[in-house]
């Protein structure tokens, strides 16, 4: 009898290696926040570790849903999170300056973060809908861009850039994957490097304006605005080739590294796993990453290529915005590194694109063995 047969067909279909990667992924993170609590489960590991177990279980209660439940649900839940985006404008709850949460009781939500997948299935959506013909006009280009400006505006204000700009990131993706013209993508970026002086002077917070001059500049206040990108490269590189081991991490535990829970927990498990294990937590973020291209590649239907691709193109700008920030590549925008940095709200958008891209993939692969 075949292996086939002995496994229910529900449980053959789903893609365990992808599953016990991500497994592996968020309970390396969870290592990693045990250590920088100096070896306790408490604040961090045990939350943590019961909201990834928990919202790992979501994912795949979601990827026994069809297809055309994510076509039906993406305009509507666009409608939703955009109108939950202004209630946060006027209701929203304050932390650290900025006004991004909306308290609904059991939950303190993040309605941003949720606009991450669900401007991508939009976008999807409507090039679904749209005649072939009429992607390259500009009947094709400009709801698009309505669809994506709306939200990303509304989260600028609040303000939180880095989430607007991963925002425009997947939408812009699904518009390129569509077969938007070329051009249009260079002229773009031409009035974007034309606006950005205006836009430095005028639009970013004070603070905003600070990131971007001490990224340029991070020796120019070492032990001010530019201390957090200073300790963390100092994190990284003590930590050499093999790291100083577990529980062993000098900037972390005498609390030179801010945030080194949060934003910076890279730097944190950089210090003590050394770049072998800076390596290899990377090709396991890419191996997720190429599942999820994979994905859309084997998709038969133009909604799930798009926003198989649109997917997997998030997941990746989180991770490399984040590893781009702690090395100095990038201004510092409170990008998390998902799975691994404490907080439910990466974790959870993470999850969710991983529950809509195996729900994709259930309906276009064969049954698989284990």
């Amino acid at each position: 009898m075949s292996r086939n047969r002995i496994i229910p067909e529900p449980l053959a279909r789903i893609p365990w290696r992808v599953i016990l990667l991500v497994t592996a992924i968020g309970s390396f993170g969870l290592v990693v926040l045990y250590s920088a609590a100096g070896g306790s489960l408490k604040p961090w590991a045990m939350l943590q570790g019961i909201r990834f177990f928990v919202l790992l279980a979501g994912s795949l209660v979601l990827a026994r849903l069809p297809e055309r439940f994510w076509k039906g649900i993406a305009v509507p839940g666009y409608i939703a999170i955009v109108a939950a985006l202004i209630l946060v404008e006027l209701l929203g709850a304050v932390r650290g300056g900025s006004q991004r949460w909306l308290d609904v009781g059991f939950i303190r939500l993040q309605p941003s973060e949720l606009m991450k997948p669900l401007i991508v299935l939009a976008c999807a959506r409507f090039y679904e809908v749209l005649p072939p013909a009429e992607t390259r006009r500009w009947s094709g280009i400009w709801p698009a861009a309505v669809l994506i400006g709306i939200p990303a505006v509304i989260v600028m204000k609040q303000p939180d850039l880095g989430t607007a700009l991963m925002i425009c990131a997947g939408g812009v993706t699904v518009m390129f994957l569509a077969g938007v013209p070329l051009r249009l993508f260079i002229g773009g970026a031409i009035s974007v490097a034309i606006a950005a002086p205006l836009a430095f002077n005028l639009l970013l917070h004070d603070y905003q304006r600070n990131r971007v001059l001490i990224f340029m500049d991070p020796e120019s206040d070492p032990l001010g605005t530019g201390y957090h990108i200073s300790q963390s490269k100092i994190a990284i590189g003590s930590g050499g080739i093999w790291g100083k081991g577990f529980l062993n991490g000098t900037q972390s535990h005498l609390d030179y590294l801010p945030e080194g829970h949060t934003d910076f927990v890279f730097a944190t498990m950089a210090e003590e796993w050394g770049l072998v294990g800076g390596c290899l937590l990377i090709l396991a973020f890419l191996l997720v990453i190429r599942w999820g291209i994979d994905v859309g590649q084997r998709a038969k239907t133009r909604f799930a290529r798009l926003a198989a691709a649109g997917l997997s193109t998030t997941i990746f700008f989180y991770v490399a915005i984040n590893l781009m920030m702690v090395m100095g590549l990038a201004p510092v925008v409170g990008i998390p590194l998902p799975l691994v940095s404490y907080g439910g709200s990466s974790q959870m958008t993470v999850l969710l694109c991983l529950g809509i891209l195996m729900s994709l993939d259930r309906e276009n692969r064969r049954a698989t063995r284990w």
